[in-house]
């Protein structure tokens, strides 16, 4: 009895000991883990310098009326200042609701844009894998085939599709053959849209094809056996058996597929080159031509435009992640 009411005050006293700091823990964790510590600051101070800095640094630019006549620069021997200004969320205010009404038009192609290319490239990578899944003679050689557009640099593909939506090139020509309308892919602005979507589609399918075939081959096969013997039919074994196999892998493949053609600035500018027509641009190759495409070179809106895809992004990632978690848990 003695001992254990001796016991009780010590006990408490131990529970109200103050917890180590954060200082502290990162001590410990680095006497323990100095080994993990030393391979991962190479990778950080790397990713600080072409990440993190030119991060901050167009945060900051946002906020001032910086063009490439006000920002400090070298001239020989000689050092000219900065003399931009500081101007709050006008930057922001201007692009949103400003007169020249720019970004919504951008921001509008660029959802449909992304949505159109990301569907169609998932639809057909999943046709695709579902096609070189089965056993079939040459299915080595056509895998092969089928990757060729992913692992051929985007430059090279690109100007060879430009190459072949030029007027005299080889789909005109066909389409000439045939007696069909020859579209002026490269300068009018609707076929513009209609082309630049074809060739991500084409950059774009590979990859998805090669995610989905993962997929396909992780799903066991006693379920497409079990379901058959069931009497499922081919069209239920998809919808009930491979689909929900592929959901993790889908629903990570969409996410990224939705981020690398939210900011797909190759396929746009290496078709087109400045002379796209400005319906066809999207938010990324806005920005650049906010930065290039004029003088003085307008640092501080192009960089605002760059957040505000940024932001984007990262709000359609987090309710994205939040819709797969709520499905996950009505499921379960």
């Amino acid at each position: 009895m003695t001992v254990a009411v001796q016991g009780k005050p010590l006990k408490q006293r131990r529970d109200r000991s103050p917890r180590p700091g954060l200082v502290s823990r990162i001590r410990r964790s680095y006497d323990r883990h100095w080994y993990a510590w030393a391979m991962v600051a190479p990778v950080v101070v790397v990713l600080g310098l072409l990440v993190g800095y030119p991060l901050v640094r167009g945060i900051l630019l946002t906020f001032t009326d910086a063009n490439s006549l006000n920002v400090g620069r070298t001239i020989g021997v000689n050092h000219i200042p900065d003399s931009y200004n500081w101007v709050g969320l006008k930057n922001y205010t201007e692009i949103l609701t400003g007169p020249d009404n720019q970004f919504w038009p951008h921001f509008v192609w660029t959802v449909i844009w992304t949505t159109v290319c990301v569907a169609l490239t998932y639809g057909a990578g999943l046709g695709l894998a579902v096609l070189l899944n089965r056993r079939m003679r040459g299915r080595t050689c056509y895998r092969i085939l089928l990757i060729l557009p992913w692992a051929v640099p985007t430059f090279v593909t690109v100007f060879s599709w430009r190459l072949l939506f030029t007027d005299g090139g080889a789909i005109n020509s066909v389409l000439g053959a045939l007696h069909l309308p020859q579209p002026a892919w490269l300068s009018d602005p609707t076929w513009q849209k209609v082309a630049a979507i074809a060739v991500n589609v084409w950059v774009g399918v590979p990859f998805m094809m090669i995610s989905m075939l993962g997929g396909l081959q992780a799903i066991p096969g006693e379920l497409y056996e079990a379901a058959e013997m069931d009497g499922a039919s081919p069209w239920q074994r998809f919808r009930h058996v491979t689909l929900p196999g592929l959901r993790p892998v889908s629903n990570t493949v969409i996410l990224l597929g939705i981020i690398w053609t939210f900011n797909q600035f190759n396929v746009i500018f290496l078709l087109f080159g400045s002379s796209g027509a400005d319906s066809a641009q999207i938010l990324v190759t806005y920005a650049y031509q906010l930065f290039f495409g004029q003088m003085p070179q307008d640092f501080a809106r192009s960089a605002t435009v760059g957040i505000l895809c940024l932001s984007l992004l990262v709000v359609f990632t987090s309710f994205y992640r939040r819709w797969l978690n709520r499905n996950e848990q009505v499921r379960a």
